[in-house]
């Protein structure tokens, strides 16, 4: 499959989860509201609503493992959901674990750095949760229907899933333990460096906040702006007003434009922008996070709505993102937050001793709404994005056939023996060559199965189909040139 087919099957999976966060952003939003100084300790209400809040969005990861592994699997079984919920979990005792990376590293915990202990906690996030839900999606794609010999036969098929997938789980546990906590501290150090460069470094930091999110990374930033790693504190000191004016909350007032106004308005844009069939579908999801944005500040249901199927959006999205910091840095427009950058939180921190013009992030807020709305409707429509609602229509796969049945139906597809003068393999594909490749029926090769389709030259043709190429290959070449294959009848 190309890259962009198969971001736009990630994107459609992730509808799922993404459906789920807003109810934990009005939750914890409406929480804090009605207990901003105790979040919970003076009112059972608030008690409830925050910790009923954190329950969905303190486990992303979980939510992300089981709904793309869900959505990606051939026939949305449930096995390939558990797969991925499995992994998921072997990952959070392995990395998320200090303990058992000092056994591993052979590094005791008390000489390790408080940013690898920081990391090992930050290990597990949206972005592992999708990671192992692709692999064990694919995994259960390749081996939901394997055999096993007889006396392992209990093993075979969809149980066998969870096993390959548990392997593969350690596997990545071991790479990222070694590998996240360098990356991490990288990312620290670049937060360092750039933390004294004022204004700037608010635009810097910006851009990269919301660059790193869909790998989990940022988290590495906010330990140098907005918490206390390096002194900075920013959200602490601003609401404390222990801070200095004019200086603490320059990394804070900038997000308000971004995710109260700017994101709901691209919320806007995607609905106007999708099919007229799918905009009552797509419109309660992208109301509803809108919604959450603008009371809460709470935007991944936004983000991840956009950010595999049009990455280019998320870029321009990172850069609008550093802008609003920069101007608002640079003016001295502060306001702060203890949640995120939301209405609620706007109006409790408005006459806080440390705010300066917190008004005129309003009138930024409604020109980057103004901006948001124009630059992602016209890129969409411009560039044909897949954004939710204007995803291409699918058609229905074969399944539950044989290798043989399947090369017979790619042998129809593709004009029989006839039309080809050679078939070859590689590791995922069919490489052909052909007499005439406009008879072949793109259409239903991937129907069959196909995830892509790429033309080279006049008369060579590769067809994506995944790991069993060679097997289907070979099972090609063993059909008689003389079989008729009229009486197959091809799926539409």
């Amino acid at each position: 499959m190309n890259i962009l087919g198969y971001l736009q099957k990630i994107g459609k999976a992730l509808m799922v989860p993404i459906a789920v966060l807003p109810a934990g952003g009005l939750m914890l939003g409406l929480g804090y509201a009605i207990d901003p100084t105790g979040w919970g300790a003076n009112s059972a209400l608030a008690t409830i609503l925050v910790y009923g809040g954190k329950g969905i969005m303190d486990n992303q990861a979980w939510l992300f493992a089981v709904g793309v592994a869900y959505g990606l699997a051939k026939d949305n079984n449930g096995a390939a959901a558990l797969s991925g919920l499995l992994g998921l979990l072997i990952i959070e005792m392995i990395v998320g674990n200090v303990a058992v990376i000092s056994q591993i590293t052979g590094v005791p915990v008390e000489q390790m750095t408080s940013s690898e202990i920081i990391a090992s906690e930050a290990s597990v996030s949206a972005f592992t949760g999708i990671i192992m839900g692709l692999v064990a999606a694919a995994l259960y794609n390749r081996f939901h229907t394997i055999k096993l010999p007889a006396v392992l036969g209990f093993f075979g098929g969809k149980r066998f899933v969870p096993i390959v997938t548990s392997l593969a789980a350690i596997s990545i546990s071991l790479v990222m333990v070694y590998v996240w906590p360098a990356v991490y501290g990288a990312l620290v150090d670049f937060g360092i460096a750039i933390s004294e460069m004022g204004a700037a470094g608010a635009g810097l930091y910006g851009f990269f906040n919301r660059l790193l999110i869909p790998v989990g990374l940022h988290h590495a930033l906010n330990q140098v702006f907005i918490f206390d790693l390096v002194g900075i504190n920013d959200i602490s000191k601003f609401w404390s007003g222990t801070g200095e004016l004019g200086v603490t909350g320059i990394y804070q007032g900038g997000f308000f434009p971004i995710m109260g106004y700017g994101l709901p308005a691209a919320c806007l844009a995607m609905y106007h922008c999708a099919k007229p069939e799918n905009k009552k579908k797509v419109g309660g999801i992208l109301g509803a996070s809108a919604l959450t944005a603008i009371l809460t500040g709470v935007t991944e249901p936004i983000e991840f709505a956009f950010m595999f199927v049009a990455p280019v959006l998320y870029v321009i999205h990172a850069l609008l993102a550093a802008l609003s910091l920069y101007i608002a840095a640079s003016m001295q427009w502060i306001a702060g937050f203890t949640f995120s950058g939301g209405l609620i939180d706007f109006v409790l921190s408005y006459n806080l001793p440390l705010a300066m013009k917190p008004y005129m992030l309003v009138l930024q807020g409604l020109c980057f709404s103004a901006i948001y709305y124009s630059v992602f409707r016209f890129a969409i429509l411009k560039f044909d994005l897949k954004t939710p609602g204007r995803e291409d229509a699918e058609v229905a796969e074969v399944s539950n056939v044989t290798s043989n049945e399947k090369a017979a139906l790619y042998l129809k597809a593709l004009g029989g023996h006839a039309n080809l003068t050679s078939i070859d393999s590689c590791i995922t594909r069919l490489r052909l060559s052909l007499e005439d490749v406009s008879i072949v029926d793109e259409a239903a090769l991937k129907a069959i199965g196909a995830m892509g389709i790429v033309k080279i030259g006049a008369n060579n043709l590769q067809v994506i189909i995944g790991t069993e190429a060679e097997e289907v290959a070979h099972a090609m070449k063993q059909i008689p040139a003389n079989q008729d294959l009229n009486e197959i009848a091809l799926p539409s």
